[in-house]
């Protein structure tokens, strides 16, 4: 299993407390260096090989992902933080996990395994024939559901739903109850691979069992109305 070199970087002494504690009890995570200003961190990672940092988001002088987004070389990064409303916009910078504080050491311990797994040279995979060459578009999302931000495969969507304030994320016969908007799915999620059919429904086409009459029949049994405005669209899919 290979070591981990950990920096801390936050402006709260108590939290460097308790992840020094916490690493004491894994034997792969080893504390290089601490510092109470993401701008002190700097000489740390010319003078040290970081594989890993804990991060805290709000700091004097230079915020933590205002940091990360200076670095040419980033490590490896766990957030640690008091406000779970950076989380989406952490894991946009491809950080390993967001702990919110205070956390307790086996959410502590997920993480950083989340971290040394990440760590690891990655196999040559060859890829399937039937995937298409050079895809750019992305393949999971990132999902606020509660308090906790989860992470979804893209071809596990079957459809999105609106629902007030909220928005359905159907995955099979189960949903997934998201705080966001319809259009901000249609905004983000690949085209070729996703419609919208209805003021309420965007789906995945490749999950289309068959259309009849005004309405799309899924493979998990839904059934998803044709709105007007999109009749033209989905008729195109057929000629």
């Amino acid at each position: 299993m290979n070591t981990l070199n950990a920096l801390i970087i936050d402006d709260e002494p108590l939290a460097h407390k308790v992840i020094l504690k916490y690493a004491e009890d894994v034997p792969f995570l080893n504390i290089v260096g601490q510092v109470y200003q993401a701008t002190d961190a700097y000489a740390l990672l010319q003078q040290h090989s970081i594989d890993l940092l804990f991060l805290d988001i709000q700091m004097p002088k230079l915020k933590g992902l205002d940091f990360l987004r200076t670095l040419d070389r980033k490590p490896l990064v766990i957030i640690t933080s008091a406000y779970e409303e950076y989380a989406l916009e952490g894991y946009e910078l491809q950080v390993c996990d967001y702990l919110l504080k205070p956390f307790r050491f086996e959410r502590f311990l997920k993480a950083v395994h989340q971290a040394q797994k990440r760590s690891q040279p990655a196999s040559p995979i060859s890829p399937l024939p039937t995937m298409p060459p050079a895809e750019e578009a992305p393949d999971q999302l990132f999902l606020k559901v509660d308090k906790r931000f989860l992470q979804i495969n893209l071809r596990d969507i079957i459809c999105l739903e609106s629902y007030g304030n909220y928005v359905k994320v159907w995955t099979g016969d189960n949903f997934l109850l998201t705080p966001r908007t319809l259009t901000s799915f249609e905004e983000e999620l690949p085209s070729e691979q996703f419609a919208r059919v209805h003021k309420s429904f965007i789906l995945q086409k490749t999950r289309i069992n068959y259309l009849e009459g005004n309405q799309i029949f899924m493979t998990n049994g839904m059934t998803v109305p044709i709105g007007k405005s999109y009749r033209s669209t989905v008729k195109a899919w057929t000629t």
